[in-house]
């Protein structure tokens, strides 16, 4: 274990929301940390959709990495790394908890405040499958667009996988729910509506994909033997939200799985945020950027020295000499881009 590294500020999980939050906590002067191990699904995606501003031949990877430079370049820390442990811990001097992580490197940080940002992962049905993004898709309000007066698909057995099916009749006329030899699971009333609705319920199971010379998907054969020319779909099998070190500092969760949040992405541990695909609502980048924006800014007004409180002055003022509160590393680094 190497010595123990202090911040203000950590961030665990570098997508969208975690880079805003820190980019945020960063630029309103709090010595920040991320704590990132890689991929996710904002590295994912093969183009960028919905975010204004940004073009959509820019990948995921190309958009976070843009995000890490803007953020290390004001002044914070990143570690290539997993954090294995959280756990709060009591701060003799100010009689106040913080929060010390532990990572697979051997890694030791003790935060004021800690930024979740873990998000979750798409359950994967098994294979054969198309390849992902190139006909294998997870995000409806993404990539819909993409298939307007397309064949789609949409794979599942549930609720969710029935209401896509008849969401994407607002795009294209030719679209088939497979349930992949599965029985349906949806209720009777969503199987009510979507026999009302032009979806073709297909029961064989998929054995074989067939890509063009672009690497999209043309078509699926089914069990049955029959085949169907596509351009793509959806794959609606649930997800695996990734709470590990939520629970570990034993922040409240909700029934689906996500992390309980109140406003700004305060949890029901004082000093712990949760933002981004980790909890309830669109997974959406832009939404997930606003999420760590609202969770950084909270931060620093939770956090910042100045003003001081008439308590804590205690009859005195301020020293001219204790200002400003910036970290020195936030002050090199800003005096690097003037």
């Amino acid at each position: 274990m190497s010595e123990t590294t202090e911040y203000e500020v950590v961030v665990v999980g570098g997508g969208p929301a975690g880079l805003s939050a820190a980019l945020y906590t960063t630029r309103l002067g709090h010595a920040t940390a991320v704590v990132d191990r890689g991929g996710g699904r904002a590295a994912m995606m093969a183009d960028t959709h919905n975010v204004i501003g940004v073009t959509e031949d820019i990948s995921g990877m190309e958009l976070l990495a843009t995000a890490r430079e803007q953020v290390e370049s004001y002044g914070a820390d990143w570690f290539e790394d997993y954090v294995e442990s959280a756990e709060a811990v009591a701060d003799g001097d100010e009689n106040e908890e913080r929060f010390r992580l532990e990572t697979a490197a051997g890694e030791e940080i003790l935060a004021d405040r800690v930024v979740l940002a873990t998000g979750f992962s798409d359950v994967r049905p098994d294979p054969p499958l198309p390849r992902t993004g190139a006909g294998l898709h997870y995000c409806l309000h993404c990539d819909a667009y993409m298939f307007v007066d397309e064949s789609v698909y949409v794979m599942g057995h549930g609720d969710s996988a029935a209401y896509v099916a008849m969401i994407m009749l607002n795009f294209a006329d030719n679209v088939d729910l497979l349930l992949r030899g599965d029985e349906p699971t949806w209720s009777e009333e969503t199987g009510e509506l979507l026999r009302a609705h032009p979806v073709d319920v297909v029961e064989s199971d998929v054995t074989g994909v067939n890509n063009g010379e672009d690497g999209w998907l043309e078509s699926l054969e089914f069990a049955d033997g029959s085949v169907r020319e596509y351009r793509g779909g959806f794959a609606m099998y649930g997800s695996e939200y990734n709470t590990d070190l939520a629970e570990q500092l034993e922040c409240e969760l909700n029934d689906d799985g996500t992390v309980a949040v109140a406003d700004h992405g305060k949890t029901s541990v004082e000093g712990v945020y949760a933002v981004g695909d980790l909890t309830p609502g669109h997974n959406q980048v832009p939404i997930a950027m606003a999420e760590g924006a609202e969770a950084g800014i909270d931060v620093h007004m939770d956090i910042r020295t100045y003003p001081m409180s008439l308590e804590d002055i205690e009859g005195s003022s301020v020293d001219e000499g204790d200002v400003p509160a910036v970290p020195e590393q936030i002050r090199e680094a800003a005096q690097k881009r003037e």
